[in-house]
C-alpha cells in the first residue's frame, strides 16, 4: 500500500511578486495570508540586494516581465517560480519558460489556485535542483577523469612510459604522498605545465 503523500506546509515561508501594482496581486496576497505565507511585492524588479533565504517563493509577471528585472541569469533562479500569465503569445510564453518557470498561474487571478501552485512550483524545483546537481556531479567526475589522462599522458613522454605504467606510476605517487590520485593528478600536469591545470577551491 503506498504511503499517504503530506500536505505541504508553507507556514513561515516568503514570497516575492514582482509585478505592478494590481488587483492580482492583492488576491494573491490574501491567498498567501491564508497559508501563513507572507509577501513583498517588488516592480519594476527584484533588486540584487534582496536578501535571499531558502524559504523564499517566487512570483513573477510573464506579460511585461523582462530579463533586467531580475539579479539571475535566466533558467537560474535559486528558488520556486510561478509565472503570472495574461497573454498567451509565443514570445512571452517562450519568456517565461527561459527564465525557469516552475508553474504557473492565468490571469485574472481568484480566490483560489496559489496553493496547488505553489505544491506544483515547489515539488519542480526539488527535481530541478536534484538533475542540477546530479549534472554537476557528472562533469566534476568527467574533469577529473579527463586530467587523470592528461597527467598520465605527460608521464608517458616525460618517462617514455607505456600508459599502462604511466598511471601506475600516477597511483604509487599518490599512495606515497596520501593524496587522491586526482590531486596528484594535477600536481604533476601543474609541474609539467599543462594546458589545462584545474586548480583547487
Amino acid at each position: 500500500m503506498s504511503r499517504p503523500v503530506p500536505t505541504p506546509n508553507f507556514d513561515g515561508r516568503r514570497a516575492l511578486i514582482v509585478h505592478r501594482p494590481h488587483v492580482l496581486v492583492d488576491a494573491i496576497a490574501r491567498q498567501l495570508a491564508q497559508l501563513g505565507v507572507r509577501h513583498e511585492v517588488f516592480w519594476p524588479g527584484l533588486s540584487a540586494v534582496v536578501e535571499q533565504s531558502a524559504s523564499d517563493l517566487l512570483f513573477y509577471d510573464a506579460d511585461m516581465g523582462h530579463d533586467e528585472q531580475f539579479p539571475w541569469q535566466p533558467g537560474c533562479i535559486p528558488m520556486p517560480a510561478i509565472a503570472l500569465i495574461g497573454s498567451e503569445a509565443p514570445g512571452r510564453l517562450a519568456w517565461a519558460m527561459r527564465m525557469g518557470a516552475d508553474a504557473h498561474l492565468l490571469k485574472p487571478i481568484g480566490s483560489g489556485g496559489v496553493f496547488s501552485a505553489l505544491v506544483i512550483a515547489t515539488e519542480a524545483f526539488m527535481r530541478r535542483s536534484a538533475l542540477h546537481h546530479e549534472l554537476a556531479g557528472l562533469r566534476s567526475r568527467l574533469d577529473k577523469r579527463q586530467l587523470v589522462a592528461e597527467a598520465t599522458a605527460c608521464l608517458m613522454q616525460q618517462d617514455n612510459l607505456s600508459a599502462h605504467d604511466a598511471y601506475a606510476a600516477l597511483r604509487r605517487d599518490a599512495m606515497q604522498s596520501r593524496v587522491s590520485i586526482e590531486e596528484m593528478a594535477e600536481r604533476i600536469v601543474y609541474r609539467m605545465g599543462g594546458d589545462h591545470v584545474r586548480h583547487r577551491p
